[in-house]
């Protein structure tokens, strides 16, 4: 929901801005995002007016009781006539915000995407640190041999997909409700959160647990909310921006890193090496001067036995062994 303020155009453009500026001056940045950030592809949310849970399932049940663990074991053929219709879209594309987190992965400031979206567009348009919470549509397996299929398969098959090979149930491997997230999953987005110095989250009502929780696990306030409704965050967040998830990325994130910022990185890599080659120069000085001063305390001790040698049997120091050996017999 839009607020009053969202729509004076220079307010807009004062948060766009100050964004640009939160990302600049940030260098590990965790995007967590939501089935928002996959509607400019053309895919429904869940909970908005014309989202899935707001249109008819096209079946008796309502869509929320359908994708549930229970009613996946117990109606089959009723889950994949709504999932084939409502949940799958193989001809989705990645849109701006998926390429535009793709620009800021590169320029190594995006450290992990977390997403509870299972359509796979965030890989699709090459992002490469991406924790599915919820799994993905494009992967499929047979509940009795464990074989796995592609969407493909899936879609071609009328009715309950079964195995080619043993004739089991074909699931999708996505997390339905009722059914617990992968614990390695969880574990892996926690753990971005916590080294993070800058949260955006985008495209997500905030509803859906344990991800509605995650930004509690920061040790910071710099939390950045993208998303056309409000959720509870907005007060406590840095920035709220009510846009649509894509336009607002594509703007902050440039397309091309400038001249001058690659002039001070190529500056920042030539004053590491030559400060890495005084280092190499000094420690080779260093060495050669220890190896000197060896070689010359060895000669000197070599001489000096040398001249020790050279006293007859009589002198002082001849003696001097017999008597620490008259010593130790006494004792």
């Amino acid at each position: 929901m839009e607020t009053r303020i969202d729509r004076f155009g220079s307010v807009r453009e004062d948060k766009i801005k100050q964004l640009k500026e939160l990302i600049a001056e940030s260098n590990n940045i965790v995007f967590l995002g939501g089935a928002g950030v996959s509607t400019e592809s053309g895919i429904p949310d869940f909970r908005s007016g014309a989202g899935i849970y707001n249109t008819e399932s096209g079946t008796k049940y309502r869509p929320i009781d359908i994708i549930a663990h229970d009613f996946f074991i117990e109606h089959p053929e009723d889950f994949y006539d709504f999932y084939k219709r409502k949940l799958i879209y193989p001809d989705a594309r990645p849109n701006k915000a998926h390429k535009a987190l793709v620009r800021l992965e590169r320029q190594g400031k995006l450290k992990a995407i977390i997403t509870q979206n299972i359509d796979n567009l965030h890989q699709e348009a090459g992002s490469k640190c991406v924790i599915e919470l919820h799994g993905s549509v494009f992967r499929n397996y047979c509940m009795d041999c464990g074989k796995k299929f592609n969407i493909e398969y899936i879609a071609a098959q009328e009715g309950v997909p079964h195995c080619d090979r043993c004739g089991g149930i074909v699931r999708p491997d996505i997390v339905l409700y009722e059914e617990n997230l992968e614990h390695e999953n969880v574990d892996n987005a926690i753990k971005a959160v916590k080294k993070c110095d800058l949260m955006i989250i985008a495209g997500t009502s905030l509803t859906v647990y344990p991800a509605a929780t995650f930004a509690q696990f920061l040790k910071h306030d710099r939390i950045v909310i993208i998303n056309k409704s409000s959720t509870y965050m907005d007060l406590k967040a840095l920035l709220t921006i009510h846009d649509n998830v894509g336009e607002v990325l594509d703007k902050v994130v440039p397309k091309r890193v400038s001249k001058k910022t690659t002039a001070k990185s190529s500056s920042s890599k030539n004053a590491s090496a030559k400060t890495s080659s005084k280092k190499q120069t000094s420690t080779k000085n260093t060495a050669g001067k220890t190896a000197s001063k060896s070689t010359s305390k060895s000669t000197s001790k070599s001489q000096t036995a040398g001249k020790a040698a050279a006293k007859p049997a009589g002198s002082k120091a001849a003696k001097k062994p017999a008597a620490s050996k008259a010593k130790k017999d006494e004792s």
